[in-house]
């Protein structure tokens, strides 16, 4: 995969970075957006694709994307399909530190050191480029006002835009509720970026954390009709952070 294009989670993240303030909106379901738009890049490469609910690696060569080739790896690794809201709703420690350090290496953010209640040591993120950011919205907005079914891509990012509660930081107030309406609209034009938003969603309702159930005792069989347990859900290890103190990030 070449470095020209921005992935989708780089989009998504600038989508969700507040030009005046410097902070993500919606941090705790941004989190698992990010992890959803690492799976819907990897279908648009090639390297995975939809199984039902489940998320099946095709084409485990590497896309030359160090992020993005850790997922894939660890989905390799399962050896079976992978429920969709049991991988997002994993462990996502660090993953947005990831991109915004990836962003910031790239150019297209700068970080911005400061402190909080003027002790504990913040870092905030400012756009370098705000063109970038107004071409990535242009999209979704021509999406929105035209009602042209978009590319794979925009739909996506619109699908996953809507999961993570963008919309309201996108068009806010009562002015954006049409807007808001068709970019939740825009979900059905990408099946992929569907199923992805779909757990996304789920995973903030609930949906996919059942418990584990106890398994039956050696020489039992289980009750008719029960269902087996849920997979454990993995994610991408941790980034560590840097500075002298572990700095909060952008929130």
């Amino acid at each position: 995969m070449g470095r020209s294009r921005r992935t989708l989670p780089e989009e998504l993240l600038l989508l969700a970075l507040d030009p005046t303030t410097g902070t993500t909106a919606q941090p705790q379901s941004l989190d698992l957006g990010l992890a959803g738009a690492q799976l819907v890049e990897l279908a648009l490469a090639g390297r995975i694709a939809p199984d039902g609910d489940r998320i099946a690696v095709v084409v485990p060569r590497p896309t030359g994307d160090p992020t993005l080739d850790c997922a894939l790896e660890l989905l390799r690794r399962r050896g079976a399909p992978v429920r969709a809201v049991n991988w997002i709703g994993g462990p996502r420690l660090g993953l947005r530190q990831t991109y915004l350090s990836h962003l910031e290496r790239c150019g297209m953010v700068h970080a911005v050191a400061g402190q909080m209640c003027g002790v504990l040591p913040t870092t905030r993120y400012q756009a370098t480029d705000n063109d970038i950011s107004r071409e990535i919205r242009a999209r979704l907005d021509s999406a929105i006002r035209t009602g042209v079914p978009p590319d794979p891509r925009t739909a996506a990012l619109a699908a996953l835009a809507h999961a993570v509660g963008l919309g309201k930081h996108l068009y806010p107030g009562n002015e954006g509720r049409s807007s808001r309406s068709r970019l939740r609209d825009l979900i059905r034009h990408d099946p992929m970026g569907g199923l992805v938003a779909h757990a996304v969603m789920d995973v903030q309702n609930g949906v996919g954390a059942q418990p584990r159930r106890n398994p039956a005792p050696a020489g039992r069989q289980a009750a008719p009709g029960a269902r087996p347990a849920p997979e454990p859900a993995h994610g991408v290890p941790m980034q560590p952070r840097r500075g002298p103190m572990a700095r909060a990030v952008a929130h």
